[in-house]
């Protein structure tokens, strides 16, 4: 029962934030929720939040496991996925005729890439005890140029009917295919936290390495497996957006999406200091930030103007979010609940008195 409370508790900011946003769209016009049939996909504001924000939510989940191991974040999941996802398309052009094995184990190379991408970043966080923002700070200058040199300094397009389909549609299936993709990806990672002790090691680690090396946990083999994972997402994350655009842009592609990420994770009720961590809310902060940027855009802001009233609304957030404003809720709400509960023995006290008087 406590757990369930303590589930929700996590979960209230970004349902709060998400109801909000689906309000004001509401009010803007009663059409939010119409879906359309189109060229056989499945179309509107709902399927285009789910299809704009499936590389946030991937990048957002293992954003949610450095950041409760290693009590940092990783600013460099947007230029590593452009890394892993240059190895895809370098492979796929590379394999002479393209076929659905061609792109498999191009995606599976890319992999490959983020595993030593996470790897580069996990070494210098869990052996060498670099803060984490620090340690990724050096991809994150570096790393795009990587993927240019590895594009051979040119914007490679990827002209073939598979990487269409998963960018776009399946013939006959009328979901987006990242859609799909981002619902796999979710259930494995809700398998592997269920069936194995990866959630108790990450926490127990973030909370206290201290306690966690004396119960016989590895500190520096949890914080490097996280990494390991979030080099995982930023392939998956990747091969998604190279996907979905056709091309490869090492100059643009996932840019700064690495703000969004680390946002997602605050708005889903984790702690950006580590510890206890619920991915489930890092999904809905995701989703809820995408909701955002459309919502903005469908309010007819200017383009130019997003960013300042994106920051407005997420200051406003982080205040109502932060640990003061959460202390002194809690301490508001148990001054009523104290005094109500006071009051109560007064008035049996009383009534007895005026009991005993009639007697």
């Amino acid at each position: 029962m406590l757990k369930m409370k303590s589930n929700l508790s996590h979960l209230f900011l970004p349902l709060s934030v998400m109801a909000l946003l689906i309000i004001i769209n509401l009010i803007k016009g009663a059409d939010y929720f119409t879906i359309s049939l189109v060229n056989g996909a499945l179309y509107g504001n709902i399927p285009n939040i789910l299809f704009g924000a499936s590389e946030l939510v991937i990048l957002s989940i293992g954003m949610t496991l450095v950041t409760a191991a290693s009590q940092g974040q990783d600013i460099s999941i947007g230029v590593s996925a452009t890394i892993t996802s240059a190895v895809f398309v370098w492979f796929v052009l590379h394999a002479g005729e393209v076929t659905l094995l061609t792109i498999v184990a191009g995606f599976l190379l890319s992999c490959v890439a983020g595993l030593a991408t996470g790897a580069f970043n996990g070494i210098l966080v869990s052996i060498f005890k670099v803060q984490p923002m620090v340690a990724s700070l050096i991809l994150f200058t570096g790393g795009r140029s990587i993927a240019f040199m590895i594009d051979g300094k040119l914007s490679p397009i990827l002209a073939n009917d598979i990487s269409n389909k998963i960018g776009t549609v399946i013939p006959g299936v009328p979901i987006q295919t990242p859609i799909i993709l981002t619902v796999i990806f979710i259930a494995i990672v809700a398998i592997v936290l269920k069936t194995t002790n990866l959630r108790l090691y990450v926490e127990s680690v973030g909370i206290n390495r201290n306690a966690a090396r004396l119960n016989g946990i590895n500190p520096k083999k949890i914080i490097f497996l996280t990494f390991l994972i979030m080099g995982v997402c930023t392939a998956v994350a990747g091969f998604i957006a190279v996907n979905k655009a056709g091309r490869h842009d090492s100059v643009n592609l996932l840019k700064l999406i690495m703000m969004d990420a680390i946002l997602a994770v605050a708005i889903g009720g984790n702690s950006l200091i580590g510890g206890k961590f619920s991915v489930t809310g890092s999904i809905i902060g995701a989703y809820t930030i995408e909701m955002l940027n459309r919502t903005l855009l469908r309010l007819e802001i200017e383009p130019a103007m997003i960013k300042v009233f994106k920051a407005v609304f997420i200051i406003i957030l982080m205040i109502i979010a932060s640990p003061v404003v959460r202390a002194y809720a809690k301490k508001t709400l148990d001054g009523i609940g104290n005094r109500s509960f006071s009051l109560s023995p007064l008035r049996v006290s009383g009534a007895e008195s005026a009991v005993e008087k009639e007697d």
